[in-house]
């Protein structure tokens, strides 16, 4: 299923954050911590993808803010949040407790339901390394998310349990030259009993560094939400 695909210039360069929310504004959810995130809602958005960044990342990443804009591009409203708070993140648990990083996406998808611009828009998840066992965790039971996306992921740290319970579609994208995750994600994939496929990029490492990578992993992942996406007119 790779896609010949032209190099990328801007996926990995540092960004201004002006840049960044060039067509985003920042918004506040939750409280005790509250949680910053940027969204943005393209004009008759066909659903809102929920970012689950993987350890060390953020709202602010390069590359996932290369993904949500190509995928605002393609007509989906996007929500990149911080799972952390700042104080949270100095202790290093928090950043692999996935049952924590799940329950602040349950968070964001609860508030999206009733912030005005995205009240009518069905919910799915982008998630990537870490963040997207956090997802599928997030996702287990939830009739509301539409379809998954995991980036380079880590779907075991889901758990067996979680990964049974998963409704939505789920698409698991890894590198091809990620030998240890292909392993990893063909189990998960084994322990899914939604609606799933697994594609290995060719000649991709863990991050999808290499030229066009990256944008083969846009492509196939607007296609997955498109496929499923669910629109209120």
């Amino acid at each position: 299923m790779a896609r010949p695909t032209s190099g990328l210039s801007d996926c990995d360069r540092p960004m201004r954050m002006d840049q960044i929310i060039a067509d985003c504004c920042e918004v506040r959810i939750g409280s005790n911590p509250q949680l910053s995130a940027l969204l943005g809602v393209p004009a008759d958005a066909l659903g809102l993808v929920i970012f689950a960044h993987g350890s060390g990342s953020g709202r602010l990443s390069p590359r996932n803010n290369y993904v949500a804009r190509r995928l605002r591009d393609a007509g989906f409203a996007t929500l990149l949040l911080d799972l952390l708070s700042p104080e949270e993140e100095q202790d290093r648990r928090n950043v692999f407790d996935i049952g924590l990083l799940a329950s602040r996406l349950v968070q964001a998808a609860d508030w999206a339901a009733t912030y005005p611009q995205t009240a009518s828009l069905h919910p799915a998840y982008f998630g990537a390394s870490t963040g997207a066992g956090a997802a599928l965790r997030a996702a287990a039971g939830d009739d509301r998310i539409t379809a998954v996306v995991s980036r380079g992921g880590r779907p075991d740290l889901a758990g067996e349990a979680a990964l049974a319970s998963v409704l939505a579609p789920t698409l698991l994208i890894v590198g091809g030259l990620d030998g240890p995750v292909i392993n990893l994600n063909q189990a998960a994939a084994s322990a899914l009993a939604c609606t799933h496929e697994l594609v290995i990029v060719p000649g991709a490492s863990h991050l999808f560094e290499e030229p066009g990578t990256l944008e083969q992993v846009v492509d196939l992942a607007a296609d997955w939400f498109r496929n499923f996406a669910k629109v209120d007119r």
